[in-house]
C-alpha cells in the first residue's frame, strides 16, 4: 500500500475513494474499506482512502477530543490488510480547516486524488465550518462527473458499530464487546523506550511504551504481549500492565503503558511491542512509599498469574 502525506499533487488515473478518520478500523470501517476495494476492482480504478492527522476534533478542541483507539501506524496497517492500494494522510491544520467545501471537492478529491467513485456515510460533513453535507456532495458529484454512494449503517446484535461504542466498551473493561465491534482483540502498540528503571529496582522490570495520545483505558490489566514487527513472529507472552501517569513516583504528563512480562529476561529497548488487554484488575493508585508500591505490584502479578492458571 502506498501512503502519501500532506499536500496532494494531481494524480494520473482514477480512484474509488472513501473518506474518514477510521480510528480503530472497526467492523463498520472494514465493511466500508472492502466495498471500496470491490468497486475499484470492478471498475478498473485504484482504491484509495483519505484520512486525517491529527483527528479534526484534536485540532479544534484538544482537551475534549476523544481518546485514540489506534496510533497512525496501527491504523495504516489495518487499512492495508483490507487490500486498499493507497492512503493519503491530509495534515489537518488551520489551512486545511479553512478550505471551503467546493474547494475541498475540487482540489482534494477531483484534481488531487482523481475520484471516479466516492463512498461516504449519510451524515458526512466536509469543508470549512462543516458547510458541506451529503446533498451538496451529490450535487458536486453530478457537476464533476464522479459517482457517489452512501454507506449503510453497520450493526452487530442490534448495536451500531462505531468508534464511540468501542471506546465505551474499553472504558467499561468489556473486552469481549470491544472484540466483537473491532473484529479482533483490542491492542495498543509502540516502541519500547528507556525509563527510570524503577520497575527493575522494585523487582518487576517493565517495558515502557510512551502513548502519544490519550488512551481509551486506564488502570492495571492482565495482558499478553508480542513483538509487533514481522520478524518478531506472533508468540504472545503473559504479563501485567499499567496504563497511567505513575502517581507514586516520577509522575509523567503523558500517559505510559508499562508492561511486566512473566519469566522473561530479554532486552526489549527499541523493539516494537503489541499489547493485548484481557482483564482489568484495578484503578491506578498513589502509594505512600516504594514498599507499598512494591506490595501492590506483587498482588497484581499474583492475580494475573492466577487468571492465566484458570484460563490457560
Amino acid at each position: 500500500m502506498v501512503v502519501t502525506h500532506g499536500s496532494v499533487s494531481p494524480v494520473r488515473g482514477r480512484h474509488a475513494l472513501t473518506i474518514g478518520n477510521f480510528d480503530g478500523v472497526h467492523l463498520g470501517h472494514q465493511a466500508m474499506l472492502k466495498r471500496v476495494v470491490s468497486q475499484a476492482r470492478a471498475s478498473g480504478a485504484g482504491s484509495c482512502v483519505l484520512t486525517f492527522e491529527p483527528h479534526p476534533r484534536e485540532f479544534f478542541a484538544p482537551d475534549a477530543a476523544p481518546a485514540r483507539l489506534t496510533r497512525l501506524r496501527e491504523k495504516l496497517e489495518l487499512i492495508a490488510a483490507t487490500g486498499v492500494e493507497r492512503v493519503h494522510v491530509a495534515r489537518f491544520d488551520a489551512r486545511f480547516a479553512s478550505l471551503a467545501a467546493p474547494r475541498f471537492v475540487e482540489d482534494m478529491l477531483v484534481r488531487g486524488l482523481g475520484v471516479s467513485w466516492l463512498l461516504v456515510g449519510h451524515d458526512f460533513r466536509y469543508g470549512a465550518r462543516r458547510a458541506g453535507d451529503f446533498a451538496a456532495l451529490a450535487d458536486a458529484a453530478r457537476r464533476h462527473g464522479f459517482a457517489l454512494e452512501a454507506m449503510p449503517e453497520v450493526t452487530h446484535a442490534g448495536e451500531r458499530i462505531s468508534s464511540s461504542a468501542v471506546r465505551a466498551a474499553l472504558l467499561a473493561a468489556d473486552f469481549p464487546r470491544a472484540e466483537r465491534l473491532l473484529g479482533r482483540p483490542y491492542t495498543l502498540s509502540g516502541r519500547v523506550a528507556h525509563g527510570a528503571k524503577l520497575g527493575r529496582e522494585l523487582g518487576f522490570p517493565t517495558a515502557n511504551l510512551v502513548l502519544p495520545h490519550r488512551a481509551p483505558l486506564a488502570g492495571i490489566y492482565v495482558v499478553e504481549a508480542c513483538g509487533a514487527d514481522a520478524s518478531d513472529g506472533g508468540h504472545w507472552l503473559p504479563g501485567v500492565a499499567s496504563v497511567g501517569r505513575r502517581p507514586t513516583v516520577n509522575e509523567v504528563a503523558v500517559p505510559l503503558l508499562e508492561v511486566h512480562l512473566f519469566d522473561f529476561a530479554e532486552e526489549l529497548y527499541g523493539r516494537h511491542l503489541r499489547v493485548r488487554f484481557i482483564e482489568r484488575l484495578r484503578d491506578e493508585a498513589k502509594y505512600p512509599d516504594l514498599n507499598a508500591l512494591r506490595a501492590a505490584i506483587a498482588r497484581d502479578v499474583a492475580m494475573a498469574k492466577e487468571f492465566f492458571a484458570k484460563h490457560g
